[in-house]
């Protein structure tokens, strides 16, 4: 692990290029699906980031990555506020690390030297929480960011292995009103090949890995289509209980979710010692191969419920548990080139193109070499046999020639002075590792730009991929992101691949695009070093896009999370005239350039920003008159659970959630014990319809959606 500077200022701007450039990183793997670097390669700068914060306390922040849950729920689905976070666990990459782990438990209690642990596979899958209420499955949630995810109910309800009802055990006592259960949804390897083969046969394309086809799989809005794959599910801790038995430890609650009727993995084994779970993580590292599912570490949690408790947790991680991830897996294959990408920034980016070999769990045949840089200190050439590296699931990385097997023939590779896109010249700015095209016209640029607008962290803008972009682009239609609400029915149908219903429902997905919020809109507007998590700071503290733009910069560093970097790249966008234009575009097109439930920033000139959220700006509320902040709205639904079915008069969807969240509410994508209200729109949800009458909540018509907002009471109650 890089040693941390020593010089203070260094360390400063070190803190923040880490702290933008992991931002980025979230963005790619957990918004986009596209990540561009490795576990092992992301866990580096993590802990390069910690040790920085831990040598110099005063550049510690609350909004660090190093103490969060990585991840955002995603646009497709209703979220879900889980009832305690979903919290990451801390890694441990060797014995070491292990043992320090061990250590620093036994200084807090002494009695953990000698405790028992339960030592759990570590699945390589997706996180889940499932509720249970009166023993019936109601709600199931993605980990999203640890306090907020995905509800998936209804995919994961077609899997097979996960119960629609619990068989409690009638020796345990009284059954408790909710049991919250927590998992992984993985995707078998037998289940992953034949999956695969099915894809070939069709003539579609393959998939990269199983955890990967089961996240795909989940993100199904057809449930047919996640019950075709074949997941499964492994329970790995009993959550909240209302009441029901005391469990004293986790090795109890797995066997209490067992007793349930819940899968377990029969491979969970409780030690006692550093010694034995030590044996068990290398056991398992020799053999991991030996299963029918993908696993890449060990989980080793201390059993005794009153020692976790007395441990606790940090602000991301708990202290009783850890992670023993296992080393990347190394094989060798031929370089055949280096290419250069052109990235939405003009940012060119040299990748190998590989002989393709089955590294990690899946075929490689790519892998970013980064910059200019790398590709001169790892010295890798065309022609070179080279060490590829893949730390799970995500992209590979090649370590380094094999010198041995270069042959006399062998030259550098460098970089190339004129863009492959455009033929513009490619400068690398002073002080910077990266090289860029400049020419802002640039094709590559221009798709990639307007690829990113459209993206599912962004405007999410179905139907609207690289490939649709580019012949968009092509036919002269799009040039940048605002003229993708200029696009109509009629120069669309006359394109390939085009016909009338994909017309249709490009249009209807650009149509609702307008409504997302301003959050969303600055993520896709591409600001550097601008993450999601900077963007919704940036929203919520200034309400609106106009008064973002009009903000100093000082003001905007002292947002929490900011900083001078971020707010120097977000001065310089808006500085720019075709970064106006490209708004203005937007504005006229009525895309909404406020955050619901934001409000103005304070300092000067706060109250003419907040007259200039009031104002609208493209609020896309056609009738629902929430033109003021979130925090200048009466909370009259402040803890009240209401949930939106069907379309209701003068919202969309969004909108509406919107509304019930400024007012203090919280909206859940599913009826419960807990709902407070059902408002009931055009073409509602049968079962949540259905859900609510069995419970007894009150439903409210959608014409009266707006009495509720206003009154916090059942009209007509």
């Amino acid at each position: 692990m890089p040693e941390a500077s020593s010089d203070a200022g260094g360390a400063a701007r070190r803190v923040e290029e880490l702290r933008a450039l992991i931002a980025h990183h979230d963005e790619r793997y957990y918004q986009l699906d596209s990540p561009e670097v490795t576990d092992a390669d992301y866990d580096a700068l993590i802990g390069e980031l910690r040790l920085l914060e831990d040598d110099h306390p005063e550049l510690e922040s609350a909004d660090s990555p190093t103490r969060r849950v990585a991840g955002a729920p995603s646009a497709l689905f209703s979220p879900v506020e889980h009832r305690s976070p979903m919290m990451s666990l801390d890694d441990a990459f060797g014995v070491d690390e292990l043992h320090a782990w061990f250590d620093r438990m036994a200084r807090i209690a002494p009695e953990t030297a000698d405790a028992a642990f339960v030592c759990e596979l570590k699945i390589d899958g997706l996180a889940m929480s499932l509720v249970y209420e009166d023993g019936r499955l109601v709600q199931a949630g993605t980990r999203g960011d640890g306090v907020t995810g995905d509800d998936v109910t209804a995919n994961v309800a077609t899997i097979a292995a996960v119960p629609d009802r619990l068989s409690w055990p009638k020796k345990r006592g009284p059954r408790p009103s909710v049991v919250e259960v927590r998992g992984e949804v993985y995707m078998p390897v037998s289940s992953f090949e034949q999956l695969n083969q099915r894809q070939l046969d069709a003539g579609l394309k393959t998939f990269a890995n199983p955890r990967n086809s089961a996240a795909g799989s989940l993100r199904q809005k057809d449930s047919r289509i996640t019950a075709s794959r074949e997941l499964s599910f492994w329970s790995y801790q009993l959550g909240a209980m209302d009441g029901g038995p005391v469990i004293a430890s986790h090795s109890d609650g797995l066997e209490l979710l067992r007793q349930c009727g819940l899968p377990v993995d029969p491979h969970v084994t409780v030690v006692r010692g550093t010694a034995d779970a030590e044996a068990f993580c290398r056991r398992w590292e020799e053999h991991r191969h030996d299963l029918d599912y993908e696993i890449d570490g060990v989980v080793i949690k201390l059993d005794d419920l009153e020692l976790q408790r007395r441990l606790g947790s940090t602000s991301r991680a708990p202290r009783w548990a850890i992670a023993f991830k296992f080393p990347p897996e190394e094989r060798t294959t031929k370089l055949l080139r280096i290419m250069v990408s052109i990235g939405r920034t003009g940012r060119a980016t040299p990748f190998a193109v590989l002989e393709p070999v089955f590294v990690g769990g899946s075929t490689v045949g790519l892998s970013t070499l980064h910059n200019e840089d790398q590709v001169r200190l790892k010295d890798v050439r065309p022609g070179d046999t080279v060490v590829v590296r893949k730390a799970g699931d995500v992209i590979p990385e090649v370590v380094g020639p094999v010198l041995s097997e270069r042959t006399k023939r062998s030259r550098p590779w460098h970089f190339p002075e004129k863009c492959p896109s455009c033929g513009g010249p490619l400068v690398r700015l002073p002080g910077e590792s990266d090289t860029f095209c400049t020419n802002i016209d640039c094709p590559a640029q221009r798709v990639q730009r307007i690829v990113h607008f459209a993206s599912r962290g962004a405007l999410d803008i179905e139907g609207l991929g690289e490939k649709r972009v580019v012949q968009l682009v092509e036919a002269g239609l799009l040039s940048d992101p605002s003229d993708i609400y200029s696009l109509g029915a009629a120069p669309l149908v006359t394109l390939e691949r085009f016909g009338d219903l994909s017309v249709d429902n490009l249009l209807g997905a650009i149509e609702a695009s307008k409504a997302r919020p301003l959050s969303r809109l600055l993520v896709g507007l591409g600001i550097r070093h601008l993450g999601p998590t900077g963007s919704r700071a940036l929203a919520r503290a200034y309400g609106s896009l106009d008064a973002l733009m009009v903000a100093e910069l000082a003001e905007l560093a002292a947002v929490e999370g900011i900083g001078p970097v971020i707010a120097d790249s977000v001065v310089e966008f808006v500085a720019s005239g075709a970064n106006r234009r490209v708004i203005d575009k937007l504005r006229r097109a009525g895309v909404a350039l406020v955050e619901p439930g934001g409000r103005a920033a304070p300092g000067p000139g706060g109250a003419a920003r907040a007259e200039e959220v009031t104002g609208g700006g493209g609020a896309g509320h056609a009738g629902g008159g929430d033109g003021a902040l979130g925090d200048e709205l009466p909370q009259t639904l402040q803890g009240r659970s209401v949930v939106v079915t069907g379309t209701v008069p003068g919202y969309t969807r969004e909108e509406a959630e919107e509304a019930i969240l400024a007012r203090g509410g919280k909206s859940p994508g599913s009826v419960s014990a807990r709902t407070w209200a059902v408002v009931l729109g055009t073409d509602p949800g049968a079962a949540k319809l259905r859900k609510a009458e069995e419970l007894g909540i009150p439903i409210v018509e959608g014409p009266r959606f707006q009495e509720l907002l206003d009154g916090g009471e059942i009209p007509g109650s």
